[in-house]
């Protein structure tokens, strides 16, 4: 008898842990499904909350909708936010726009300090806002910190001025991102030679930094690319010759 029952307890251990191991994985994909969604949405509403404190203030109580309404009007400050950007925008393509950016800007150049912050700010939102511009539009591999080691950087322009001039080859600005917050980071000047182009856009680039390399994008090139692209350190090739 003790044959019989070994057997229907030893078969109820592995039913136990199955029905275990499926709730674990429904809740593991309950949370890849609502944090994403959550925290989107919560960025989301942080961000019309703040500029509505700010913004909605600044009515007059005549011109305030939300005197007039039971309830409030989310979005209310961001809409005139963008509004108003509008209409700095179309002012300063003006003729007194210019004049006032022109006397702004003799002004700001007589500020020991300040004018440093201001040329600063002014030329990167420029860089990056212009549509010209192909600042962090291409993700690229790179040998860092050494060779045989790599990691994935934006480029961010074409090297100018005097530290182009002291290199011999033409090199390229690369901003190499930190994980997990890719705004903070360091700026390195490489080869143009020396960059592996990547096929996956900026976004798929930024969500392996980001997680770590937790999420990877897979390999979208053709199946007669990928032999073609191996990537191999400088330092092997050179040994090897």
């Amino acid at each position: 008898m003790s044959d019989e029952i070994s057997p229907s307890s030893s078969n109820s251990k592995p039913a136990r842990g199955g029905v275990l191991g499926k709730l674990r994985g429904y809740f593991i994909a309950g949370i890849l499904i609502t944090a994403p969604i959550s925290i989107t949405i919560y960025l989301g509403w942080a961000f019309v909350t703040y500029v509505d404190s700010k913004v909605t203030p600044l009515f007059p109580a005549k011109y305030n909708p939300e005197n007039y309404l039971p309830f409030g009007v989310p979005g209310l400050g961001v809409v005139v936010l963008v509004i108003g950007l509008i209409l700095i925008g179309a002012f300063t393509a003006g003729f007194m726009g210019r004049f006032f950016q022109r006397s702004w800007e003799g002004i700001m150049d007589n500020v020991p300090v300040l004018r440093g912050v201001y040329k600063a700010l002014k030329q990167i939102l420029e860089t990056i806002l212009a549509q010209q511009s192909n600042a962090f539009r291409e993700a690229v591999l790179v040998e860092y910190p050494r060779r045989g080691m790599w990691v994935i950087a934006f480029i961010t322009g074409k090297t100018q001025g005097e530290v182009q001039s002291l290199t011999e080859k033409e090199v390229i600005n690369l901003f190499v991102p930190t994980t997990p917050n890719p705004t903070s980071g360091f700026l390195i000047f490489v080869p143009r030679e020396d960059m592996v182009s990547l096929s996956m856009s900026v976004e798929d680039a930024l969500k392996m930094v980001i997680s770590g390399g937790i999420v990877t994008p897979p390999d979208d090139r053709p199946q007669d690319e990928r032999p073609k692209n191996v990537v191999r350190s400088t330092e092997n090739t050179s040994t090897e010759e």
